[in-house]
């Protein structure tokens, strides 16, 4: 008997949570009007006081802005039906939009370890106090920034990765914070490269984590969630089902899980093979919340038809 192709299960998927959008869309706008402000503060700052670092914390927040304009709009890019262009939607422009901003993050962090590292060798007179003050000021909006932003990062890679310049900011004004009272109380100027490149290691080190998460989506890769192992046994515990192979894992979006997998069916079962392939689609929907799954029925004895590597099951 022939395969069954033309009956794949395909099932539509949400991609986002739009109730808050109009809210979620004011607070970034609030977050980049106010990031902007402090990165102008801080440049002035950090010229007039001499302090690299907070230079550096300054030019952070303007990555900040910029990632926060890019996560507006790739949120907006991302609600899109799909369409005949994007049958799959728009889901992944939020990834997309991830890995630039972890990508700027990378940029950045590897600029303030040269500028750190070629203070050492020219150290500069530092303003202790006028670094304390204005470090002081940009703390204080990047954890307004941060809470407006924090939300929406718990489900959304896009906003993660912004809300994790808002982190990362913070902290560089409490390190500048420290530099600042180690200059006024012992003089020591090289405390400020120094901390510049903790801060250096620090975007790095997060830029690293987050991006790569993105790539792993855009790349196909299998959700962490899941274990190949465990939704095989899933589907080979369904009654019907004889045997399993041609399985692959992907996420469409941040949170939608997607399968696709050629079931093998045994002879006698063969006349109810869209109610096992209902009962595997239930079975996946309930115990690892995968949604989507596209299946292919073969019978047993037939062969898998498939290169040698899909034919494993």
């Amino acid at each position: 008997m022939p395969h069954d192709h033309g009956n794949h299960d395909r099932h539509g998927h949400g991609h986002g949570h739009h109730h808050h959008a109009p809210k979620d869309d004011r607070q970034l706008a609030w977050a980049v009007a106010v990031n902007l402000g402090l990165t102008l503060a801080q440049i002035a700052g950090g010229i007039v006081s001499g302090s690299l670092a907070l230079i550096a914390d300054a030019l952070h927040n303007f990555s900040d802005a910029a990632s926060l304009v890019i996560a507006w709009a790739a949120r907006r890019i991302a609600r899109r039906p799909a369409d005949a262009a994007m049958t799959f939607g728009y889901a992944r422009a939020e990834v997309i939009a991830a890995l630039i901003n972890y990508t700027i993050l990378v940029v950045v962090g590897l600029y303030l370890g040269v500028e750190a590292l070629m203070r050492f060798a020219d150290p500069q007179p530092v303003d202790g106090l006028l670094m304390i003050a204005v470090a002081g000021l940009a703390l204080l909006v990047d954890l307004a920034t941060a809470l407006l932003t924090w939300r929406m990062s718990r489900n959304s890679l896009n906003m993660r990765a912004a809300f994790e310049h808002n982190v990362a900011d913070a902290m560089g004004s409490v390190a500048v914070i420290v530099a600042g009272i180690a200059v006024m109380i012992g003089g020591w100027t090289l405390v400020d490269p120094i901390v510049t490149l903790g801060i250096s290691a620090y975007v790095l080190w997060m830029a690293m984590d987050g991006g790569s998460e993105a790539i792993r989506i855009l790349m196909m890769g299998t959700p962490p969630r899941l274990d190949p192992e465990e939704v095989s046994a899933q589907i080979m515990a369904v009654p019907g089902v004889d045997g399993l192979h041609h399985l692959h894992l992907w996420q469409l979006g941040e949170n939608d899980a997607a399968l696709d997998a050629h079931l093998v069916i045994t002879e006698d079962q063969w006349n109810g093979a869209d109610a096992i392939k209902d009962r595997v689609r239930t079975a996946l929907a309930r115990h690892l919340q995968i949604r989507h799954a596209t299946l292919e029925i073969e019978q047993a004895g037939q062969g898998c038809i498939d290169p040698p590597r899909f034919c494993d099951k």
